[in-house]
């Protein structure tokens, strides 16, 4: 018995059917790992924290240096700063200092939560493929026009070929609140999880298999 091949619609920018595309279900069409996904999302996120956040210890606040009074005899605890950390205007305890938040799952996890992420997708009837989407000037107007077609509205990630004519269609969604922008070979797990919808062009379709076969 034949089985039954992962196929998509190509739709133009108009949203007409133009013909069928068979996926590589080696990408497109495996069991979602959630563990893989969760994990490549979370590296994602920490990676764009700034780390900035700093604090002073009590060596880096100023004054301090006396005694505030004699060792013993005064009745009064033993004191050898104002700026230990008790203190008003003392040091902090444990408190943040500059550091870089990101790190790197190995590269068998990231192509499985990126193929675990393009299944799902699949799954949830979140992917269209067009064989293009080409405007003529840069013009957000034109862009609304070719979501309203394509029947996308909330959080929709459109993904091109680098080597795509892609200028005109960036520029104009770049005031699109509910459009994304990203290319086959920069493709993230963020991307996608902050997408109710994939749109992806039929040239990008084809590197992403390439890419992660």
């Amino acid at each position: 018995m034949a089985t039954k091949k992962l196929t998509v619609k190509v739709l133009d920018q108009t949203g007409k059917e133009l013909r069928d595309l068979t996926l590589d279900e080696a990408v497109f069409g495996i069991e979602p790992n959630q563990q893989a996904m969760f994990d490549a999302v979370v590296m994602q996120q920490a990676s764009l924290r700034q780390g900035t956040a700093d604090t002073k210890g009590r060596s880096e606040v100023s004054g301090g240096g006396k005694k505030p009074w004699r060792q013993k005899g005064t009745g009064r605890a033993r004191q050898g700063s104002t700026r230990a950390p008790q203190w008003r205007g003392g040091g902090t305890v444990f408190g943040p200092t500059p550091r870089k938040y990101g790190y790197r799952l190995n590269r068998k996890i990231r192509r499985l939560a990126l193929r675990s992420y393009l299944s799902q997708m699949v799954n949830d009837n979140a992917l269209l493929v067009v064989d293009k989407i080409q405007l003529d000037a840069v013009k957000t107007k034109d862009f609304v026009k070719v979501m309203n077609d394509l029947k996308v509205d909330r959080k929709v990630l459109f993904v091109f070929d680098v080597n795509e004519d892609w200028e005109n269609a960036w520029l104009s969604m770049r005031n699109l609140p509910n459009a994304a922008f990203a290319t086959s070979d920069g493709l993230s797990c963020l991307d996608m999880a902050n997408a109710y919808t994939m749109v992806a062009t039929e040239a990008a379709v084809g590197k992403i298999e390439e890419a992660l076969k």
